[in-house]
């Protein structure tokens, strides 16, 4: 799962340049390694279009062997057969959404340490945490924390992987990393990049494993 979280990419239609499966395509060749599809805020697809582009995007991953997660919509995601679910904490409750997918990836956000405790207690096979830095790309994104909050999770027993998200480039992805994460989780940085393929390379080279603590 660590490996796994190395060069996460979060993507939507409402948040990409170009077509996102253009987008995603060159992310994968750039060196993501796990793909989570959140298609929300205005514009967002809905019914069939948004089956459609997801079975498309998971297509892709599944040619490039990466998992492909889905965000929230956990019927979306069983009757995909998609390779996990992602949820935040105001969306199902991590312990039913265990029940639900099995022994599919669980990932499950968390801004406390209280939130990371009970969501490994509920089941989750790696932790979101963030925002670290400050973010466009949700509207309703709390304060930005920085990798303090890594450290602070790592040095109080938090030992499930974890992962960083919300305003993470590939300049501060380093610093993530050194905080005690084992990947970053991103948006803009890639999606809305002139060169994505580019952007997620560098990205990946910037999560090198002998950047950890």
């Amino acid at each position: 799962m660590r490996k796994l979280l190395r060069a996460y990419l979060v993507l939507g239609s409402t948040n990409c340049r170009d077509h996102p499966l253009r987008v995603l395509e060159e992310a994968l060749t750039g060196g993501i390694t796990l793909v989570q599809f959140r298609e929300k805020g205005p514009g967002a697809l809905t019914g069939e279009p948004l089956r459609a582009l997801a079975v498309q995007l998971q297509a892709a991953c599944r040619r490039r062997g990466v998992p492909f997660l889905v965000n929230d919509d956990v019927e979306l995601a069983l009757e995909i057969g998609a390779d996990g679910v992602h949820v935040g904490q105001e969306d199902e409750a991590a312990a039913r959404v265990r029940d639900r997918i099995v022994d599919r990836i669980l990932g499950v956000s968390a801004h406390t340490f209280a939130e990371a405790e009970a969501a490994v207690r509920h089941g989750a096979d790696y932790l979101g945490i963030g925002p670290i830095y400050p973010t466009a790309s949700k509207a309703d994104a709390k304060a930005p924390q920085g990798p303090g909050l890594i450290r602070e999770l790592r040095a109080r027993g938090i030992t499930s992987p974890l992962v960083g998200i919300g305003g993470i480039t590939t300049e501060t992805a380093g610093e993530v990393i050194r905080a005690g994460a084992d990947g970053v989780a991103v948006i803009s940085a890639v999606t809305q990049a002139t060169d994505v393929q580019d952007s997620a390379a560098r990205l990946y080279a910037a999560t090198a494993a002998d950047l950890r603590p």
